[in-house]
């Protein structure tokens, strides 16, 4: 005999949108919970693809079964069942949908399902040649589109789905490859209003530098945006001399030429503090950040800093910096 949660996932393929609209909404309620999750999951075989099925229907369904999807992909293993019968493509193909009203809700979903190795995978389209990275590019393109101005802004959770996939060796470098430009779309959007938009930035920006030793001539191709993204929030908030913005290029010292308001967020200064550590670790990148008068930015930064995490990822690249062998300014004040 059937149990009353088998009954309620089978009501998921009633033909009467009555009962799907009915057993939908309760499997939504059961997934904003632990015990819930638990329960479902004994019937992940039947109520994941009778989910998935209703991702294309209207809304009053769409979304009820996008938000238990989200709430299940929370699970690893349910997530890689999810991966595993092709979620990523029907969540792409929805998105995509010129009618498609749930499009923040399967962006995160996205970004669950690439906490997941193979997530990355299947969202990179690993293994399929002619169609490797196209996803990958729909997603920047529409990052960099939307308006974080709008009320809703379906897109902005992207921002943490390049984190997870920057995470990985064939991220960083689809990201990386100068023919298709997508850091310097991304980079772009290191000033949004949205704090969930600056962190995945931040966050991408960060991983894409643990490829300075093999990448850094595509990482200081796109220079002009690359420093100001990394410095200005690590730059604190005062305004800097004449003297200083002279030895800077334009776009750095324009900025900082004004009060700014402070970056709040200490992941983000530490991210960009560790960025730099990466790229100055190779001595054509210590060069580059030299010739922005970047150890200056550094050392006036670090003074207005009182986050004991974010101070320590000042020390560490002041450390660095004055150990190193690279072409310093030896009037320049170090970090103490």
């Amino acid at each position: 005999m059937a149990t009353e949660l088998e009954e309620l996932v089978e009501f998921l393929s009633s033909p009467s949108p009555t009962v799907t609209k009915a057993a939908v909404d309760i499997v939504r309620g059961l997934t904003g919970s632990e015990d819930g999750l638990q329960s479902l999951a004994n019937y992940a075989k039947m109520l994941l693809p009778s989910l998935a099925r209703l991702l294309a229907g209207k809304k009053e369904v769409s979304e009820p079964a996008a938000e238990a999807l989200v709430n299940l992909s929370q699970n690893s293993g349910l997530a890689a069942k999810m991966v595993e019968m092709g979620m990523i493509n029907a969540a792409m193909d929805i998105l995509y949908k010129p009618d498609s009203s749930i499009g923040r809700l399967l962006a995160m979903l996205l970004v669950n399902l690439t906490q997941l190795d193979v997530g990355v995978a299947s969202l990179l389209q690993t293994g399929e040649e002619k169609m490797q990275g196209l996803y990958v590019m729909k997603l920047v393109r529409s990052f960099c589109r939307s308006s974080d101005e709008a009320r809703e802004d379906p897109f902005e959770h992207v921002g943490s789905v390049l984190v997870n996939i920057s995470k990985q060796e064939a991220g960083r470098k689809l990201l990386l490859d100068p023919r298709r430009g997508l850091l310097k779309q991304i980079i772009r959007q290191f000033d949004s209003s949205s704090p969930l938009r600056r962190k995945g930035v931040s966050g991408t920006i960060r991983n894409c530098c643990f490829e300075a030793e093999s990448q850094l001539q595509n990482l200081l191709l796109i220079s002009e945006f690359l420093w100001p993204a990394l410095l200005l929030p690590v730059a604190g908030n005062k305004i800097y001399s004449e003297q200083d913005r002279s030895k800077m290029p334009l776009e750095l010292g324009s900025a900082l030429s004004i009060e700014r308001e402070p970056v709040d967020d200490p992941e983000i200064r530490v991210q960009a503090l560790e960025a730099i550590y990466l790229i100055s670790l190779q001595e054509a990148g210590l060069r580059a950040f030299w010739s922005v008068n970047g150890p200056r930015i550094i050392q006036v930064g670090y003074e207005d800093e009182e986050d004991p995490k974010v101070m320590g990822a000042y020390e560490q690249l002041g450390s660095m910096l004055i150990n190193s062998s690279g072409t310093e300014d030896p009037t320049t004040e170090t970090l103490n």
